[in-house]
């Protein structure tokens, strides 16, 4: 056995079963199995974007069959009322807090993670998330608005933060050949993870649903314990390669992108310098635009093309009957699954490609093609053309989830590897940002342009998209002003190898793959993918079906 092989293999008397010790890979052990126990866990909290489903049913947790209005109910009284139902916008803090808390939390915690290790932060993940849940059942048993905001919203919300950033670090150094791709596979399940976790509920709250209960309790207490049972396994299934590794037969190139650093910048320092908000700068903009899009998108379809999406192209949205307009939403519940699934599709292509073309040309891709897109939506828009529409929309999806997924590889190509996860986390405070500023720019500028007297249809949108294509110029700009750190803020071998000792349990050694990471798709890797593949295939189904029977 080699000295590294020793080292891997050495004595763990007094390392916890969660300590990150416990979990430096052996010989034998395949890096392919690592995405896997990343998409296990982000599939399960990716549910944060399907919540959206339980609104209306708890909207009528008392009343059943109608909402019990109360006409003088404020947001301060709807925290603590037995006897009111709760409104839509009421619920829908849930959803803010989501992504408030998830950004402040892998902030706050993404430096812990990084000493503790990816199991013990799955693990924390798995308990406040599913634990979030449990506590917002008992808020919905109870009629308590508040006990859901602080189970779901902000125990959940820690939860989401610690999960998506623990895959993040450890994906990079298991393939440092591919990273963006490697990301990629892991972010990639954060984005689908409501196209499983959304039709399961709704199948779920109709099998409990009585005379007496809409079955949303009952389908978070089911969701919670499955959730647990998949990120608990992912959890234990993470593993870290030993100092010095890297894959089989690999060695970086010799030419190397002056945009790609072999050094590494220490989590004290990595805020003090102009590229870190730069690179915030560059998401916060680009998931504005998006998300403001996200959560627009149904209503916008709606407004937009009205009576053409059921056969009536002369009649606009406020001449659509009551059936009818149930009829498009229907419609527009279909457009709001496939951008979806190109939310999906663009986490692992558009990662996948800046392994090929670079990080910060993929960033150009997403800026320069978006502020075209988003130009020319208002024209799709009035020439009536759905199609155009749909595909422009789509393609801007790709590019938001794509945005996602390919930060982790730009950070660690600016930064380097050693403190990412950490990077990386406080780096989500421009998503938490985001979060507020796209919904509120779409929104409000809707409310504007109806109260100036715009009818529901193109033109009520019109400003919106040249609004955010300007936000994506700002982004393009940020994005051209990056450029590689000097010298003085990076870690000497000393610190690094420091760092690196209590995982090594040795000083830094010679480097090579010690056997380890070998293997490719094997029975067992082919299996662990299909234990979230089928979940996955499932709820890509699901949303084809009800895509192609719409628009079809």
């Amino acid at each position: 056995m080699t000295a590294a092989g020793t080292r891997t293999d050495g004595a763990l008397a007094g390392v916890g079963l969660l300590d990150r010790e416990r979990i430096v890979a052996r010989p034998g052990f395949n890096r392919w199995l690592v995405p896997p126990a990343a998409l296990a866990i982000h599939l399960c909290i990716g549910m944060a974007y399907g919540f959206s489903v339980f609104w209306l049913p708890l909207s009528k947790s008392l009343g059943i069959a109608a909402s019990t209005a109360c006409p003088d109910l404020t947001l301060a009284s709807a925290l603590f009322t037995t006897t009111c139902d709760w409104r839509v916008a009421d619920l829908g803090w849930i959803y803010t807090l989501f992504f408030v808390l998830l950004g402040s939390s892998a902030a706050i915690w993404g430096g812990w993670l990084e000493r503790a290790g990816p199991r013990k932060a799955g693990v924390v993940s798995a308990c406040c998330w599913c634990g979030g849940i449990i506590l917002a059942a008992i808020g919905v048993i109870t009629h308590q608005l508040w006990m859901m905001w602080l189970g779901a919203g902000v125990i959940g919300g820690i939860g989401l933060g610690l999960g998506y950033i623990s895959p993040v670090s450890t994906l990079i150094k298991w393939f440092p050949d591919r990273r963006g791709m490697a990301t990629g596979m892991a972010i990639m399940g954060f984005g689908g993870g409501a196209m499983i976790g959304a039709p399961l509920a709704n199948l779920l709250m109709n099998n409990f649903k009585t005379d007496s209960s809409v079955g949303v309790w009952q389908t978070f207490i089911v969701m919670a314990v499955i959730y647990f049972v998949f990120m608990m396994g992912g959890a234990f299934g993470y593993r870290i390669p030993p100092a010095g590794w890297r894959p089989e037969g690999w060695t970086p190139p010799a030419a190397k992108s002056t945009m790609i650093t072999t050094k590494h910048v220490h989590l004290r320092d990595a805020h003090r310098t102009k590229q870190f908000w730069l690179i915030w700068a560059v998401l916060c903009l680009n998931v504005s635009a998006g998300i403001g899009v996200i959560g627009m998108a149904s209503p916008m379809l709606q407004e937009i093309f009205a009576g053409s999406l059921i056969g009536l192209p002369d009649v606009g949205f406020a001449q659509l009957d009551a059936g009818q307009k149930a009829s498009i939403a229907t419609i527009a519940a279909g457009f709001a699954g496939l951008l979806s699934l190109f939310n999906i599709g663009g986490r692992f292509f558009w990662a996948s490609l800046s392994d090929k073309i670079g990080r910060k040309n993929t960033y150009y891709c997403f800026f320069v093609l978006g502020i075209v897109l988003y130009a020319l939506a208002p024209t799709f828009a009035g020439m009536g053309n759905k199609a155009l529409f749909v595909l422009a929309f789509g393609m801007i999806l790709s590019m938001y989830g794509g945005g996602f997924a390919t930060i982790p590889a730009y950070l660690a190509d600016i930064f380097g590897t050693q403190f990412v996860g950490a990077i990386h986390g406080r780096l989500l405070t421009a998503w938490a940002t985001a979060g507020i500023v796209g919904p509120v720019v779409v929104n409000y500028i809707r409310e504007a342009q109806i109260a100036a007297g715009v009818a529901p249809g193109p033109t009520l949108y019109t400003g919106t998209m040249y609004i955010l294509a300007g936000m994506l110029a700002l982004g393009l700009i940020a994005n051209a002003l990056i450029r590689p750190l000097s010298d003085k803020w990076f870690m000497s071998d000393d610190e690094v190898a420091a760092l690196q000792a209590k995982s090594a349990a040795v000083n830094a050694g010679p480097t090579g793959s010690f056997g380890i990471g070998t293997g490719g798709l094997d029975a067992k890797a082919m299996l662990a993918w299909a234990v979230v593949g089928i979940p996955l295939l499932w709820g890509v189904w699901v949303t084809l079906r009800a895509t192609f029977a719409l628009f079809g």
